[in-house]
């Protein structure tokens, strides 16, 4: 994306703030650095996923750790178009004995179907139908009743989005998130900015111009910002990541707005690193699985 357009546009939507609190542990699980035994009976595995949404099946990898299952799981949303998928996260979420849901929306690498924002919304759900699903359940060694969403960039909004609608979800984790409304917001006052910065994204999308995407986020600017879906997160449990980046202000936005609206269960940790945390992976990894490990030890 074209950050130094994208950033003056989002400053002039008030999208940026002071950090949060940091109250989230940094100390590196085992999971980091070391592998888990092997299993000779139940091994670590990597399986294919075709999951419906939409009339079509979409492609998906399924990350499974050793042992029988059913394992804690994580449906992990990469970004706009995802060149970073973030499998690096994966893998170490494995390695801590979560099954890892990796899919690609449609219209995005490879998948079938065209590409639209508000697809991505309901493909979102499907993936959650499809962990949800017994069959699938008991093939993948997925645990329906402890699914924990992540996602990076347009994956922290769908994320964000996605947990909103959903109690049953333990709870989300977004990283380096991107207000897809504001961004909407910020196009009915510079059109051609943001068209140019959706150009610099769609390499991997299908039947999309940087207008039609464009295009697409203004109509459903105020549905899909982050102060309309702040209040809707104040009971969820929500971990917001974010970096010095050109969405940061985003990030401080959504805590802030769901502090005000009364929501207790919102954590947060800033680090100084780019959009994609390409220097500070291992810190990543790090508040990743201890978050998603203390929400296990929270559920009743």
């Amino acid at each position: 994306m074209r950050v130094s357009v994208m950033v003056g546009l989002l400053a002039a939507f008030g999208l940026a703030g002071a950090a949060g609190a940091q109250v989230v542990s940094t100390t590196p699980p085992s999971a980091i650095a070391s592998d888990p035994p092997h299993a000779a009976a139940y091994p670590a595995r990597m399986e294919v996923a075709h999951i419906p949404t939409g009339g079509v099946k979409v492609n998906g990898v399924v990350l499974v750790p050793a042992g029988a299952g059913p394992h804690p799981t994580v449906i992990l949303l990469h970004g706009l178009p995802g060149n970073e998928k973030n499998l690096d996260l994966a893998q170490a979420l494995r390695r801590a004995g979560f099954t890892v849901l990796a899919p690609n929306y449609r219209g995005s690498w490879g998948s079938p179907g065209v590409y639209r924002f508000g697809q991505d919304l309901e493909d979102a759900k499907a993936f959650l139908a499809f962990v949800r699903d017994p069959a699938n359940a008991k093939t993948f060694g997925f645990d329906p009743a402890r699914i924990i969403l992540a996602g990076h960039s347009l994956g922290g909004w769908a994320t964000a989005e996605t947990l909103a609608d959903d109690a049953g979800v333990l709870g989300g984790v977004i990283i380096s998130a991107g207000d897809m409304g504001g961004i909407g917001l910020a196009a009915r006052q510079n059109f051609k900015a943001v068209e140019a910065a959706m150009n610099d994204d769609r390499e991997s999308l299908v039947d999309v111009t940087g207008a039609s995407m464009a295009t697409e986020l203004m109509t459903h600017a105020e549905a899909w910002s982050f102060a309309a879906l702040a209040p809707r997160l104040k009971d969820r449990r929500l971990l917001v990541l974010y970096s010095n980046d050109f969405v940061r202000g985003h990030s401080e936005a959504l805590i802030a707005g769901v502090k005000a609206a009364g929501g207790t269960k919102v954590q947060s940790y800033f680090v100084d690193t780019d959009h994609s945390w390409s220097d500070r992976r291992i810190a990543l990894e790090s508040l990743v699985i201890n978050w998603a490990e203390s929400l296990l030890a929270a559920k009743p």
